[in-house]
């Protein structure tokens, strides 16, 4: 068979009207409809328009224009059966072999700042999905085309054979079921937002590939990069890479995992970030105190490490990032002489991540964890806790300075793996304990690599003492403050062992568990 007649019908109209010349110069049949058929008509290409076809004018402001059996036999008939055959020529239909089309830019409208909800509702496409699944449940017979970067193919194909070839079609049909279903969990998503209704009966998500991974967490498995489709704020998937090689499946976990840390905090801040943990963390009165602090916290574990800072870096900066081996910079932006010193490093990579929002700014999303044979879905946890909602709960009150590192401790803990403990004094992380079966073993890392800081630093747990003797080692240590969630039923039994040794303990009466 050839292609003998196609209906054109798209809203981005990139590199159609080349593609309709060529197609007619083939001697294909162009069909077409409104603005599609305006502009082909305005550019010389032999048009004509869904009406001739369906015999009915296009109506209610366009809104019903290809819904006609007209157009759906002849995307929809069989072409090998005699039944198909004889019910066409009956009725006088002619078959449609190629089927252009995309869709009404719902994106788009719904990704405009104060969208109202009838544009909203008026760019949700029907007759371009129901003409798009026609041909491509009848894909045997039927070439549908949804991605202008397949016009290329479509065209050598026809130009060699008159025809599209079977694998060819069933590919481009596979591309319209993806692009269609995408589409309608888009509306879907929409609709839950409006309806606040997160947490439907049926969760479909749908995500854009940014990019194929050389591999996943190890050599030997498979990965690639998504994005969400309406993607907003400082985050990895909409930060502009500046330099260096491509990411890969860790470095975006990382870098994914400093820039939520980071993002706690509205003065100058630098967050050191390994596996997923920090690292160390400091803040400071400009970016470079606060990277100062950040490395200090542990210049150990820094090195091939993941950096992010909530504010541009400078040369003074960008010269110490420089000293270490670093997998990645994050940052708002970099001046361009702190670009120039970084790009003299081949392998670092560097990310502006435009503005990074406010800590009171910062809004829950939605977060998928794949499961054996499900998903999880959970908010993401952007809980703070201000300075008038921790509770007191030792003889001793904390000092100002004791209350300001137990804040700055308090925002960190909730991102290391459970359980966690975190030390900090002077506005850095000074120890970390991370990932362990018991909150005493996470306590005994942290202390050990505090090598000495410990004493007179603060102690953050993600979550209760189960019972004293985290605060029995941690006295030991010279610790002077704690904040914890409390929540125990042995809560007393850590009260009195932080009264005997004079700590001053905070309860929050929130958990930070983080798996």
């Amino acid at each position: 068979m050839a292609i003998r007649r196609a209906l054109v019908s798209v809203s981005d109209k990139t590199g159609i009207t080349a593609f309709c010349r060529e197609l007619a110069q083939q001697g294909v049949q162009i069909i077409s409809t409104g603005g599609t058929h305006a502009l082909l008509e305005k550019e010389g290409v032999p048009v004509i328009g869904i009406s001739d076809v369906t015999g009915f004018p296009e109506i209610l402001d366009g809104r019903v224009k290809t819904l006609h059996p007209a157009v759906h036999s002849g995307l929809l008939a069989i072409r090998d059966s005699a039944e198909h055959r004889e019910a066409m020529e009956k009725l006088g239909l002619d078959y449609i072999d190629l089927v252009v089309v995309n869709l009404y830019p719902f994106k788009e409208t719904v990704s405009k700042p104060n969208v109202s909800y009838e544009d909203a509702i008026e760019n949700i496409d029907i007759g371009g999905p129901t003409m798009l699944r026609s041909a491509a449940k009848n894909h045997a017979f039927v070439t549908v085309v949804v991605d202008a970067g397949d016009y290329a193919q479509v065209l050598e194909e026809v130009r060699s054979g008159g025809d599209t070839t079977l694998e060819t079609r069933k590919r481009l049909a596979a591309k319209v079921f993806r692009h269609t279903s995408a589409y309608d969990a888009l509306i879907s998503e929409y609709f839950a937002k409006q309806l606040g209704e997160p947490l439907p009966e049926s969760l479909t998500v749908t995500y854009e590939k940014v990019q194929d991974l050389r591999y996943g967490e190890n050599p030997h498995q498979q990965a690639a990069f998504y994005r969400k489709p309406i993607a907003s704020g400082a985050n990895v998937t909409t930060a502009k890479q500046l330099h260096g090689k491509e990411l890969s499946y860790n470095n975006i976990n990382d870098a994914n995992a400093a820039l939520a840390i980071v993002g706690e905090f509205d003065e100058p801040a630098v967050v050191a970030v390994k596996h997923m943990n920090p690292c160390g963390v400091g803040i400071g009165s400009d970016i470079d105190q606060a990277y100062v602090k950040a490395y200090e916290s542990d210049p150990t574990s820094i090195f091939g490490g993941i950096v992010a800072a909530n504010r541009t870096i400078e040369a003074p900066t960008a010269q110490r990032l420089s000293e270490i081996f670093l997998e990645i910079v994050l940052a708002p932006d970099f001046t361009p002489e702190a670009l120039e010193i970084l790009q003299r490093k081949k392998n670092i990579r560097l990310l502006a991540t435009g503005k990074t929002a406010s800590a009171a700014e910062r809004q829950s999303e939605w977060l998928v964890t794949s499961v054996e044979g499900g998903m999880l879905v959970q908010q993401s946890d952007v809980h703070s806790l201000g300075e008038a909602d921790p509770k007191v709960v030792t003889e001793r009150q904390p000092t100002p300075e004791e209350l300001k590192q137990l804040l700055f401790a308090w925002k960190v803990v909730k991102h290391v793996k459970s359980n966690a403990i975190l030390l900090a004094a002077d506005n850095q992380t000074v120890g970390v304990g991370a990932g362990q079966m018991n909150r005493v073993g996470a306590a005994r890392i942290a202390i050990e690599q505090a090598d000495g800081k410990a004493k007179g630093a603060v102690l953050a747990s993600d979550a209760f003492f189960p019972m004293g003797d985290t605060l029995e080692l941690a006295a030991q240590a010279g610790i002077t403050a704690v904040i914890q969630p409390g929540g125990s039923i042995k809560d007393e039994e850590s009260i009195a062992v932080a009264n005997k040794y004079g700590i001053a303990m905070i309860v929050t009466g929130v958990r930070h568990f983080k798996h």
